[in-house]
């Protein structure tokens, strides 16, 4: 196995004593730090290489901490004014991921670069730690890469805001197979064994 494999397998356990010791102090750290600021290297080089990272010019990785829980709905003094099917204001969820919520915040920081994908880090009771990777679209050494310069073309620009990024796709529930049909499979089963007599059959 390579190197990136031990990584890997390392950061697979979880509750091992090295893992359980790294993420407390790496928390500790990240902590101390501003919400969104830019890391020198990846945490996890072998997740951030899966996922497109190469260590060459023009590919930035930026860190950014996301607070946990559901959202709440932001009414005044919690009064829906509306029907009793929406006057929930506490326990509501948020459709998509915060992951999601952590590349739109990068995104949205450096309006130069392209979110190219993001990788879970870290997390305490309160934040939730992601790690961005950035594309530089006007850098030389990736306009020149065929590898990479499909990024450059304005029709990427704030992909993580338009759900055209890994995590976006999946909030959206874009797919193929069983999991993705449209219509609910216990709506088509009442269907199939609803017996229907209309009066003008």
């Amino acid at each position: 196995m390579g190197a990136y494999k031990y990584l890997q397998e390392l950061s697979r356990k979880k509750q091992s004593d090295v893992l359980r010791f790294l993420l407390r102090v790496r928390c500790w750290e990240y902590r101390q730090l501003h919400v969104i600021h830019r890391a020198t290297h990846p945490t996890r080089p072998d997740k951030a290489r899966r996922l497109g990272y190469k260590a060459k010019q023009g590919f930035v990785i930026y860190r950014v901490r996301v607070r946990r829980g559901g959202r709440k709905r932001p009414v005044k003094k919690g009064i829906v004014y509306g029907k009793p099917t929406n006057q929930g204001v506490n326990q509501l969820k948020y459709s998509r991921a915060l992951k999601a919520t952590a590349e739109e915040r990068v995104g949205r920081r450096c309006g130069n670069l392209r979110v190219l994908n993001s990788y879970w880090i870290n997390q305490d009771s309160i934040y939730k730690y992601y790690e961005v990777i950035l594309i530089d679209p006007s850098h030389k050494a990736i306009r020149r890469n065929a590898r990479f310069n499909w990024i450059v073309a304005p029709v990427h620009k704030h992909r993580e805001s338009r759900g055209l990024t890994s995590v976006g796709k999946r909030s959206r529930g874009l797919g193929k197979g069983h999991r993705f049909r449209q219509n609910p499979r216990s709506a088509t089963w009442k269907r199939h064994n609803t017996l229907s007599l209309r009066r003008y059959r």
